[in-house]
């Protein structure tokens, strides 16, 4: 087992950016945000749509067409309609945890970033 987590850890730390490649880490992190924004935007206004179509399916069971139907059939649609609501629900939790793992991604990576400048400053120090 300590085997083992030895070799994941020099795995992770060989993954490390080095403080010579200072901009191209700034400019491929700078994509990978771009990257997370835009999808998460999508994400968002994907659910945005589909609440809102739940929302008029609900008020489309109040509307009288569907009230020549039976109560029956009226019910049922308000069950759907309820039914989708959840699954909407569940993929508003979706898109919150997902903008919070994107926040929690922008932080560390702001952390990383403030690293390797300081290293690259010291290392600049020591050749002096």
């Amino acid at each position: 087992m300590e085997k083992q987590n030895e070799s994941m850890r020099d795995r992770l730390l060989a993954r490390l950016p080095q403080p010579e490649n200072l901009a191209a880490y700034q400019e491929e992190t700078t994509a990978l945000l771009a990257k997370h924004e835009k999808a998460m935007f999508w994400e968002k206004w994907g659910n945005t749509v589909l609440s809102l179509c739940v929302v008029g399916l609900f008020l489309f069971s109040f509307s009288t067409w569907v009230s020549k139907l039976g109560s029956a059939e009226t019910n049922y649609i308000r069950f759907v309609a309820g039914f989708m609501w959840v699954g909407v629900m569940i993929d508003g939790l979706k898109v919150y945890n997902y903008r919070n793992q994107v926040s929690l991604l922008k932080e560390v990576k702001e952390v990383q970033l403030q690293i390797l400048e300081l290293q690259a400053s010291l290392q600049k120090d020591g050749n002096q």
